[in-house]
């Protein structure tokens, strides 16, 4: 990574206050942060009065992924994403699993504050590279996308009239204004929902639930494709009471076709203190999805994963996953091969 002086953007969606304060408007945080100091994502800084992104040309990861890797199984199956990441993220998980550029303990700052670390890429350049190594998708991805995105949507608008797909994997907590300018350049997401309780989300991640539901919800009711994503620790959010809660959630207010991925923790970061997931835990979280009447319910980071797609309507096969690799596709047009039943997703080349 090198270290040289950042092409310093303004950045987008903030308020100007008195003694040139300012307020951050990306996040359901609505950081209120005073001239010379960094909102709680630390990539975004007061400077003069005048809100400024540390990371608008600062990528931290760049590569060509499985798209079943974000996880979004009904993108475009057996493509490639190409994922990017900047340093930064607005909660303050536990138990990140990329805590090394999310969560720095010195935030890549020099003595003067002007650099963070990472290799300076263009929007061009992203978008460039994603074509010529065969990607029909740009990921937001690894960190939060929401607080490196957000001046003002010059990737994912570059991406789409290429004829790339935009995707967000994100942890959800974005305001609702956010949402609104992404939604017409936003193809997918994967959102995490962490957990169903305030208690844990206040807790564990220093954030709450109820803007996380928020927007899922609109980003449903703005056409984008949504998967959501529970890692599932242990003792602190395995309780089969509240899976039910947060399943019943998705079926009712999300609609049933949403695809809900139960992930298997393993230690990291801060969250030591306990084991892996059980697999027997996963399973009776699946039952419990399918029980509240979602269509689509996976597993992830454990061997012999739930990963295939099935027609609601009659069972049939649809997608067969092994890994991250496609091994059968039997959809045609969207539909059903045997009872002709659409399957939620996007599958025809070409974004949308």
């Amino acid at each position: 990574m090198n270290a040289s002086p950042l092409y310093v953007k303004e950045a987008y969606l903030y308020d100007s206050l008195p003694d040139k304060a300012v307020q951050c408007r990306v996040c359901s945080h609505y950081c209120k942060i005073a001239e010379g100091r960094r909102g709680i994502c630390r990539v975004r800084e007061n400077r003069y009065g005048r809100l400024v992104s540390l990371v608008y040309d600062r990528v931290v990861a760049a590569s060509a992924d499985p798209i079943e890797k974000k996880p979004i199984f009904h993108l475009r199956p057996g493509s490639k994403a190409f994922s990017i990441a900047t340093m930064g993220c607005n909660l303050k998980c536990r138990f990140c699993q990329n805590s090394d550029i999310a969560h720095p303990r010195d935030p890549g700052a020099d003595r003067g504050g002007i650099y963070l670390a990472g290799q300076q890429l263009s929007p061009e350049d992203i978008v460039t590279r994603a074509l010529d190594s065969g990607c029909e998708s740009i990921a937001y991805t690894y960190t939060e996308p929401s607080v490196f995105l957000s001046w003002p949507w010059i990737r994912p608008r570059l991406a789409r009239s290429r004829g790339l797909y935009n995707i967000f994997v994100t942890n959800g907590f974005m305001s609702p204004e956010l949402v609104e300018k992404a939604a017409p350049v936003l193809d997918a997401a994967n959102v995490d929902l962490k957990a169903f309780t305030e208690k844990f989300y206040k807790k564990f991640c220093s954030a709450r639930l109820e803007p996380v539901k928020e927007t899922l919800k609109l980003m449903k009711d703005k056409g984008i494709l949504v998967e959501v994503t529970t890692l599932v620790i242990p003792g602190l959010n395995d309780d089969p009471t509240e899976l039910a809660r947060a399943a019943e959630f998705i079926a009712q207010d999300l609609g049933p076709e949403t695809p809900w991925h139960l992930s298997r923790f393993h230690p990291a970061y801060q969250m030591l203190d306990r084991g892996a997931t059980p697999v027997k835990t996963l399973e009776k979280a699946c039952e419990i999805g399918e029980k509240a009447g979602l269509f689509h319910v996976y597993t992830g980071n454990v061997a012999g994963a739930r990963e295939s797609t099935f027609c609601h309507g009659c069972g049939a096969l649809a997608v067969r996953r092994q890994g991250y690799g496609i091994e059968t596709f039997l959809l045609e047009n969207g539909v059903c091969p045997q009872c002709k039943t659409p399957v939620y997703g996007i599958y025809a080349p070409g974004a949308a």
